[in-house]
């Protein structure tokens, strides 16, 4: 992923209850601020992460430059005889650290990064990166991928799933994963010493144990096998080592 943004406006009388047939989070939860969320296939895998932004009567969705188009024809697809019209917007994203400016939203993944604007606001350099490896933020297209299952990724605690709103596509896996089983896999931070390209291979000795991802001031994140990412370990020729 290259990093840009494009923002999707969902407008109509049943834009709330159209999105919340399909989203993993409570669209409720707009009324106060920035909802983080994703859409998943009906086998409970990633296909879109973004942020859902009040927007008066209408909904933007704040998402990944190169998943817009597969997002946009989704929505279109699943919207039958909803009252909802979807179409992408000219709107920039501006993200800064800090108190938010007027207008802008606290990013509710986690408060250390900061906050977005759509409305104009001046952006803020920040080593955006250094900050998601601190906070263990995974980024589409890097630690997002289709193969995700979004617990494993995290979601839960990046607030970024509801269990008590009802149903939405992939939802009967993800409450399975929730309630029925111990999470044996999943990313993680680990020190790092060393380097090495992002989808790098971890081994333990000779056994698969990961993969490496974005990597900043000593840390990465990791997708971890739990039950192997003890001791020493490898990726390339990095040397990393998994802290519980």
């Amino acid at each position: 992923m290259n990093g840009e943004r494009k923002v999707l406006r969902v407008s109509g009388p049943d834009a709330e209850h159209f999105l919340q047939g399909l989203v993993t989070n409570d669209v409720a939860r707009l009324k106060d601020g920035l909802v983080y969320a994703a859409l998943l296939t009906p086998q409970g895998k990633y296909r879109a992460d973004f942020f859902l932004v009040p927007a008066g009567a209408d909904i933007l969705i704040d998402v990944d430059a190169d998943l817009a188009g597969d997002l946009l024809r989704a929505l279109s697809m699943y919207k039958l005889r909803a009252k909802v019209e979807v179409a992408e917007t000219g709107l920039a994203v501006t993200r800064g650290t800090g108190a938010p400016p007027e207008g802008a939203f606290v990013d509710p993944r986690d408060p250390r990064l900061g906050w977005r604007g759509y409305d104009g606001q001046p952006g803020e350099p920040a080593d955006w990166d250094a900050l998601r490896v601190a906070a263990c933020v995974p980024e589409s297209g890097i630690e997002l991928t289709p193969d995700t299952f979004i617990l494993e990724a995290g979601f839960e605690r990046l607030n970024g799933v509801d269990f008590h709103k009802g149903c939405y596509v992939g939802q009967e896996v993800t409450a399975r994963m929730k309630h029925k089983t111990e999470l044996r896999k999943g990313l993680a931070i680990v020190a790092v010493s060393g380097s090495a390209p992002a989808g790098t291979e971890i081994l333990a000795g000779e056994k698969p144990a990961g993969v490496l991802y974005t990597q900043s001031g000593g840390h990465g994140i990791a997708f971890l096998r739990f039950d192997r990412a003890v001791g020493d370990l490898r990726a390339g020729d990095a040397a990393l080592r998994y802290k519980p």
